[in-house]
């Protein structure tokens, strides 16, 4: 049975962030970002016997704008402080065990509740915090 307990949050017409609440359940594989983004972010499930044949992902160059990140809470609380880019506070979202969010534009900061560990994934290839961020004083 298919639990969809998904939220995008967007503010002023822009997609700040998804988040993909652990207790939701799809039958099968479903992405919920919009097949243009330059992040895709789903569930992957598949039936007990499923076998997929051996296969590999073509090399297709790419022009991405933007630097996206996600990451999945393996254990913790986490608050995540979304501002959009004229540093007004949209939304704090707290994160457990299990949850999973895509950082998709805006700002962003993290606040750690319980001590924490996570699974993150941005694109590539890093560039070092220097290239790759600009901190921002929130007042």
């Amino acid at each position: 049975m298919e639990k969809l307990n998904i939220e995008e949050i967007q503010f002023d017409n822009i997609r700040y962030a998804e988040v993909i609440w652990a207790d939701t359940q799809v039958e099968t594989t479903r992405f919920f970002s919009p097949a243009s983004s330059s992040f895709q972010f789903g569930l992957l499930a598949h039936k007990a016997g499923f076998k997929e044949a051996a296969h590999f992902h073509k090399s297709e160059k790419r022009v991405i704008a933007d630097l996206q990140q996600m990451f999945v809470v393996q254990k913790g609380v986490v608050d995540v402080e979304l501002y959009s880019n004229d540093l007004k506070l949209i939304k704090v979202v707290r994160l457990k065990q299990g949850d999973a969010i895509v950082l998709i534009d805006g700002i962003h900061a993290i606040n750690v509740i319980e001590d924490m560990q996570c699974l993150s994934v941005k694109q590539g290839p890093f560039l070092g915090d220097a290239n790759d961020k600009i901190f921002v004083d929130i007042k």
